[in-house]
């Protein structure tokens, strides 16, 4: 097992130096879901939703989201993001919206934590434009699905 990499020999937190490692280009993927009850799906679907576009919005705010991951996690790099897409697939039958973020940059570090911060707030979004008719909507799965670039290669869900 490696060790923990944002810790310096006598404990202290310290950001990663990355300033000898090559750059290469990096994607991450990541995912996770909301579900809701049946009748705010419609709505979502449908479009009807009193705020507007939730999707759209969503959309928005987790692209926006990652390119300021660096000032909400502590040790992150602030990094040039190439690219940054936010998608979405309803399931009718769950009552569940899946969200897909995935990030790009070519640099010395990945972007793991920007694809994870672009789901996490485009789900956290839906929650808040839709909060009013329905309170018990579940936020669940984020995770890493997939990354390519860097010294450790490619990684993909099995």
């Amino acid at each position: 097992m490696s060790e923990f990499t944002h810790f310096d020999r006598a404990g202290h937190a310290i950001m990663v130096d990355v300033g000898a490692k090559a750059e290469t280009a990096r994607v991450a993927v990541v995912r996770g879901r909301i579900t809701m009850q049946a009748a705010t799906f419609a709505m979502i679907a449908g479009g009807q939703a009193k705020k507007g576009d939730v999707l759209g919005v969503a959309r928005l705010a987790g692209i926006m989201a990652s390119k300021r991951t660096a000032d909400l996690i502590p040790l992150c790099h602030p990094i040039a993001l190439s690219a940054v897409s936010v998608d979405f697939n309803l399931n009718a039958t769950e009552h569940a919206i899946e969200c897909t973020a995935t990030a790009e940059t070519v640099g010395r570090t990945g972007v793991e934590m920007e694809a994870l911060t672009a789901a996490s707030v485009a789900l956290l979004t839906i929650y808040d434009m839709c909060k009013a008719v329905d309170r018990g909507m579940v936020i669940d799965a984020i995770r890493l699905v997939e990354k390519k670039g860097g010294k450790s290669g490619h990684w993909k869900v099995d």
